[in-house]
């Protein structure tokens, strides 16, 4: 499965000019043969949370009509890092997924709400998981800070994921931490960790990509360059079972313990 990692420099605040970039790059990647295009964290606005009022995306329809389109216009399956939406209970971070026929099969909103950059301020916190299919591979899908809880990426992949998806806009000053959790991650629960940082800056903060995938042995197949860009890698997707029985973690579990 080749993955396309796109690394964005978001336009603070002006959701439009964001659209326009997002369908360049799918265009993109579709001509490189991608199979699977992956993007940061709340790409439509960045947090320009004191404005979520006029910014966020109404129950996320112009994102997903766009991801959905363009997925099935260029036959590529669409993870759509995550958008800032407006729904009836308040302002969410919410990721869309769209398969290669233009299938919305994931919709999940951040559970963990990071509090340095005021998200439990403005936001509300998803309450469920991210499970869904791309080409009959099991994967999962969070976001960012829930990276930082162990137990809520082990839930995904007893419930099946074979890669977990982890857009983000990790911060310049902290990427020791997201290097070593995102290879902590794959190799404690034996998966591909496909993790997609945005570059640039807002008011408060600066980013330089390290977007990277990791197998589930720990190897990192890619670990990008702190541009603007598309980076891409071929995943064996075998690899996830043949590390699990050559290390079966996932049958020494005592559960009953913990």
């Amino acid at each position: 499965m080749k993955m396309a990692i796109v690394q964005m420099d978001i336009a603070f605040g002006e959701p439009e000019k964001n659209f326009l970039q997002v369908d360049s790059f799918i265009s993109q990647a579709a001509k490189q043969d991608a199979d699977v295009i992956v993007f940061p964290e709340m790409w439509n606005t960045g947090y320009a949370l004191k404005d979520l009022e006029k910014l966020a995306d109404k129950n996320g329809e112009q994102t997903k009509n766009m991801l959905s389109r363009l997925a099935k216009q260029h036959a590529i399956h669409v993870v759509g890092g995550s958008v800032a939406t407006k729904k009836a209970q308040g302002f969410f971070n919410t990721m869309y997924v769209a398969n290669r026929n233009g299938d919305i099969v994931a919709e999940y909103d951040k559970a963990h709400l990071f509090p340095l950059m005021d998200e439990p301020v403005y936001m509300q916190a998803g309450q469920a998981k991210n499970i869904f299919k791309l080409d009959h591979v099991e994967c999962g899908g969070v976001i960012c800070f829930d990276l930082r809880f162990p137990e809520w990426i082990r839930a995904h992949v007893l419930d099946g994921a074979k890669i977990m998806f982890i857009p983000a806009e990790w911060p310049k000053q902290r990427m020791d931490h997201w290097e070593i959790l995102l290879q902590a991650r794959a190799i404690e629960n034996q998966c591909f960790v496909v993790a997609a940082n945005r570059v640039g800056s807002d008011p408060d903060n600066e980013y330089n990509g390290h977007s990277m995938i990791i197998s589930p042995w720990g190897e990192v197949y890619l670990s990008s360059e702190e541009g603007e860009g598309i980076f891409y890698a071929d995943i064996p997707l075998d690899e996830v079972d043949r590390v699990r029985n050559t290390i079966p973690i996932f049958h020494a579990r005592r559960p009953e313990l913990y």
